[in-house]
C-alpha cells in the first residue's frame, strides 16, 4: 500500500473558509450511497496514499447514522476526519471545472430529424492493461481492438464517423445532430427524451481509448476564441456559426465515447458514474482516480466562483467520478446536475481553487503535521 502522500498539510475544520457555514446533509447522503455500494465491491486505492481500508469505520456508522440537518452533518465528517491542504503540483492553487447530465430529445431509430446515433460498445473492444498490452503499444491506451492478429489501436473519432462501426446495429438511440452528440460523449451521460414522452437514459461504457482534445482548446489555439472566454456556450455558438467547420474540429478529438443504457430511478440524481453510485448535484466530483480514492470528502473553496446559487463556492464534496482531463492531485470536475439549467452553470464553471481532502483520522494519526 503507498504510503500517504506528503503533500497534505494537515489542519483543523476552522480554518476552512465558510466549513461552518455548510450545510453537509446532501454531501453526507452521496457518501453514504457509496458506503452502501462498497458492501459489495471495494473502491481502489489512489496512489497518494488515502487507503480505502481506512474507511472501514466511517462507512460502517454512515449506513446507520441518523442525519437530522446541517449540524449532525457536519459533526459526522469533523468526528472521522482530518481536513488536509492539498495543492497543485506546481505547488500552487487547484482548479475547478463542471460537468453536467445533458436532456436531449431523441429517437429510438433513425429518422430525418435523429440522424446522429450514441453507439453500444462494439463486440471487438477490450481493455488493455499491463497482461495483455503488445509490445511497443501506446502506454496510454487502456483499450484497443481485437483482431485474429492481435490487439491493435481502436478506430478514433474520425474513422468511426465515417462508417469505420456498423452504427445501425450499435446504435442504442439517435440525436438530432453532431455537436448534440459530442458534448453527450464529453459529460459521458444522458436523458433522452423519447418520442412517446418517455425518459431514458445513456451513461459511459467504454471509449476507444485515444488521447481526448477537447475544442474549446483548439479554437482558441486558432485564434476563433479567447482562451479566457472559452465556456460551453461559446463552443456551441461557433459551432453554430460555422457549422462547416465541425467535422474539421471535432476530428481532432481522437476519444469515441461508447454508452449504454440506464433508468432513471430518481429524477432528481444523475448517472451511476466511474464509483457505481448515483452523482449528487452540486455534491459529487470528478477527480484523478489514478491519485485519490473514491469516496474521499474534499471541501473546495472557490471564492470567484458563484455559478451555484450566486455565492462564493464553499462546500463539501465527494469524489464519486473521473474523467480523461481531470489529471492532478488538485484538480476536480463539480456536477452541476441534469437538464439545460445544469448545463448553464456547469458550462461556465472554470476557476482556481484550495482543495481540503478529509482523511480518516486513523489514518491521520501519527501522520498529522
Amino acid at each position: 500500500m503507498p504510503p500517504l502522500s506528503p503533500y497534505f498539510v494537515f489542519g483543523h475544520f476552522d480554518e476552512l473558509p465558510g466549513w461552518h457555514e455548510d450545510d453537509c446533509r446532501a454531501a453526507f447522503a452521496a457518501f453514504r450511497r457509496s458506503a452502501v455500494h462498497v458492501l459489495s465491491k471495494p473502491y481502489r486505492t489512489g496512489g497518494l496514499g488515502v487507503d480505502f481500508a481506512a474507511f472501514e469505520a466511517v462507512y460502517a456508522e454512515a449506513r446507520v447514522a441518523e442525519v437530522a440537518d446541517g449540524a449532525q452533518a457536519r459533526a459526522f465528517f469533523e468526528r472521522h476526519f482530518v481536513p488536509a491542504r492539498i495543492a497543485a503540483e506546481d505547488g500552487g492553487r487547484g482548479f475547478v471545472t463542471g460537468f453536467y447530465e445533458p436532456e436531449v430529445s431523441a429517437s429510438p431509430v433513425r429518422t430525418a430529424d435523429f440522424t446522429v446515433p450514441l453507439l453500444a460498445r462494439p463486440d471487438d473492444l477490450v481493455d488493455v492493461d499491463d497482461a495483455n498490452r503488445p509490445a511497443g503499444f501506446d502506454p496510454y491506451l487502456a483499450f484497443g481492438q481485437k483482431t485474429e492478429a492481435g490487439i491493435k489501436p481502436y478506430f478514433d473519432r474520425q474513422a468511426i464517423e465515417q462508417g469505420a462501426l456498423d452504427a445501425g446495429k450499435l446504435a442504442i438511440a439517435w440525436v438530432a445532430g453532431k455537436v448534440e452528440a459530442f458534448f453527450i460523449h464529453v459529460q459521458g451521460a444522458a436523458r433522452l427524451i423519447m418520442p412517446d414522452g418517455t425518459t431514458r437514459r445513456v451513461s459511459y461504457a467504454a471509449k476507444s481509448g485515444h488521447r481526448f482534445t477537447g475544442p474549446g482548446g483548439i479554437l482558441a489555439d486558432l485564434g476563433e476564441i479567447p482562451l479566457e472566454k472559452v465556456t460551453m456556450q461559446s463552443i456551441r455558438a461557433w459551432f453554430s456559426q460555422n457549422p462547416d467547420r465541425i467535422d474539421e474540429i471535432l476530428w481532432r478529438n481522437r476519444s469515441f465515447i461508447f454508452f449504454r443504457e440506464a433508468t432513471v430511478d430518481d429524477p432528481a440524481l444523475g448517472p451511476v458514474a466511474a464509483a457505481k453510485v448515483p452523482l449528487t448535484p452540486g455534491r459529487s466530483m470528478a477527480v484523478d482516480r489514478l491519485l485519490h480514492t473514491f469516496g474521499t470528502p474534499f471541501f473546495i473553496h472557490a471564492p470567484d466562483l458563484t455559478a451555484f446559487g450566486g455565492e462564493p463556492f464553499r462546500r463539501l464534496m465527494i469524489a464519486q467520478d473521473t474523467g480523461s482531463a481531470i489529471v492532478g492531485p488538485a484538480r476536480g470536475d463539480l456536477f452541476a446536475g441534469s437538464g439545460d439549467a445544469a448545463g448553464e452553470i456547469a458550462g461556465v464553471v472554470r476557476a482556481k481553487a484550495d482543495f481540503f481532502a478529509l482523511i480518516p483520522r486513523s489514518l491521520a494519526m501519527g501522520i498529522r503535521q
